[in-house]
């Protein structure tokens, strides 16, 4: 028998229950700003700050995100799953501290770097952990788990800043939602001294025994070292874990090389739902404001995060709602979003990555066409149809562009630069959110209507680009992947539809399974980290 507090179901339940309050924290972060943002006590803690102010209060916190994410990947073998979780939730933990006792406008900033530092630490490490902490089976039930609990985080934070709104003037009524970081803070901390480090990493150094009662206790506390699964489970991991280092990690100048292996191409792929805006950006024009000019630099290509970072801002900038109202719509409309999140569990694999990008892109175009038009009428009732597009843009994209655009680069890498391109991708991710973030509360301002077909056109734009570019992943191996990209020729794919449905005896080696089980947690940040993608 193995040794140990938990064991089996119970230690697997603990082990969830820390990643949910992690995932919980990742949505509630990204909504909280935008939830008390226009409080009047907020704005008179901090001396009215311009649109251009707010825009930096809310964005920098990608820019740690960014930094965050980026110093997991060069620390995480270091100090494993689990001590990168440990570090980033105590940086966490500083930066609440900081952001609630905030009277100073730089205090505020600084504090949203630190806070975004800790949040991007995790984002990388939390997803990683959990997926190599489970059987590949899971995986497709992980990431669906992961998506919905960051979408829920979003809703709970509007949910704070409505309750606490009615302690106006007091700043009890913006600090209180701010400090609710902690209870998420504190439950992690509390739970993670109970749980064991991810096998796989234990693995990776050369510590197999202790990999190996890890397995064990996860499997049952009926379980032994010596049991018949616990023994396939760990030679699993070690033979993917001596295949990786057989290939050896590829070079940043092998990443940027086309090659055989057409290695650009696919970082391109992988990252093109967040680069692509940052590279379209420069094709738009400079509208001028009162007292500065405003680049129309959008990334999120769909805009989801211009509107989900800035709900209840959106709909009193733009049709004039109370602030009361504003905070209970959208409240609304982040349950719907998280209950909605769910589907793509019951479809994903069987329509394919292809289908359900284009549809998602082409409906998102729609409502984005639709918000801007009844915006452009502005009557009373354009302004609830507006608000009802905003609902359906919502659907649409949780039904696409979100679970598709994190699980694609993982799918698409080979295995030497898988690493390094999806750390671009990561990377990618976060500074498009600095962007969108920054220029939302002026775009709002100054473009009104107009921001919305920038985002119209965007989004119809991804629809040719997805049918000529983007091979279809679906029920395809890593290696199926590789022969894919081989054979294709000008980057225009041949591959457009999912492989063939696995027959029994064909799913894999489990050394494959535990490879692509790793890669897969690293892109979940978005969730993903992130909660919109």
């Amino acid at each position: 028998m193995v040794r140990g507090h938990m064991a089996g179901k119970l230690l697997r339940s603990a082990i969830i229950s820390c990643c949910a309050a992690a995932f919980l924290l990742f949505g509630y972060d990204q909504g909280v700003l935008g939830a008390v943002i226009s409080l009047d006590s907020f704005n008179e803690t901090f001396d009215h700050p311009n649109d251009n102010l707010k825009g930096i209060f809310a964005s920098i916190y990608d820019i740690g995100c960014f930094a965050g994410a980026l110093l997991a990947f060069f620390t995480a073998e270091r100090f494993g799953r689990k001590g990168s979780i440990v570090w980033g939730t105590w940086i966490m933990a500083l930066g609440t501290i900081l952001q609630t006792s905030a009277s100073e406008k730089i205090q505020m900033i600084a504090s949203r770097v630190i806070t975004g530092i800790g949040n991007g630490i995790n984002t990388c490490a939390v997803p990683m952990w959990q997926a190599e902490s489970f059987k590949s089976h899971n995986r497709g039930a992980l990431l669906v788990i992961q998506s919905a609990l960051i979408a829920f985080g979003h809703p709970l934070s509007t949910a704070m800043g409505l309750a606490s709104s009615q302690a106006e003037p007091s700043t009890f009524a913006w600090r209180w939602p701010i400090a609710v970081q902690g209870i998420f803070v504190v439950a992690i901390l509390c739970l993670l001294p109970f749980l064991p480090e991810s096998p796989r990493w234990l693995v990776q150094h050369d510590r197999v025994e202790e990999a190996t009662e890890i397995i064990a206790r996860l499997e049952g506390s009926h379980a032994s070292i010596t049991d018949r699964d616990v023994v396939r489970d760990r030679d699993a991991i070690v033979a993917s874990v001596e295949q990786e280092r057989a290939v050896g990690e590829a070079s940043w100048a092998e990443v940027f090389t086309e090659g055989k292996m057409r290695n650009l191409s696919r970082v391109l792929l992988g990252a093109g739902p967040y680069m692509y805006v940052l590279l379209s950006s420069a094709l738009f024009m400079v509208y001028p404001s009162t007292d500065h000019y405003l680049r129309d630099r959008f990334n999120q290509w769909s805009g989801i995060n211009s509107l989900a970072y800035y709900l209840p801002l959106t709909f009193e900038g733009n049709i004039g709602l109370s602030k009361q109202l504003s905070l209970i719509i959208s409240l609304a409309l982040g349950l719907q979003y998280f209950a909605l999140s769910w589907l793509p569990y019951f479809f994903i694999e069987r329509a394919g990555r292809r289908k359900i990008l284009m549809w998602s892109a082409g409906a998102c175009s729609f409502c984005m066409i639709m918000i801007s038009i009844m915006l452009k009428i502005n009557t009373k009732a354009s302004n609830w149809v507006f608000v009802a597009f905003v609902f359906i843009f919502f659907d649409v994209f949780s039904w696409g562009i979100l679970p598709v655009s994190w699980m694609y680069a993982s799918e698409i890498m080979p295995l030497r630069t898988r690493n390094k391109g999806v750390a671009l991708g990561v990377g990618s991710h976060w500074l498009s959110n600095f962007v969108v973030v920054y220029v939302t509360p002026q775009a709002i301002t100054n473009l009104k209507y107009k921001l919305y077909i920038i985002w119209a056109v965007l989004n119809a734009s991804f629809v040719p680009i997805t049918y000529f570019f983007y091979p279809e992943t679906a029920r395809r191996s890593l290696e199926e992947m590789d022969e894919v990209f081989l054979n294709e020729r000008f980057g225009v794919t041949k591959c457009k539809k999912p492989g063939p449905k696995f027959r029994a005896g064909s799913e894999g080696s489990d050394s494959d399974l535990a490879a692509e089980d790793k890669e897969a947690a690293v892109v979940v940040t978005k969730e993903h980290a992130g909660i919109h993608g």
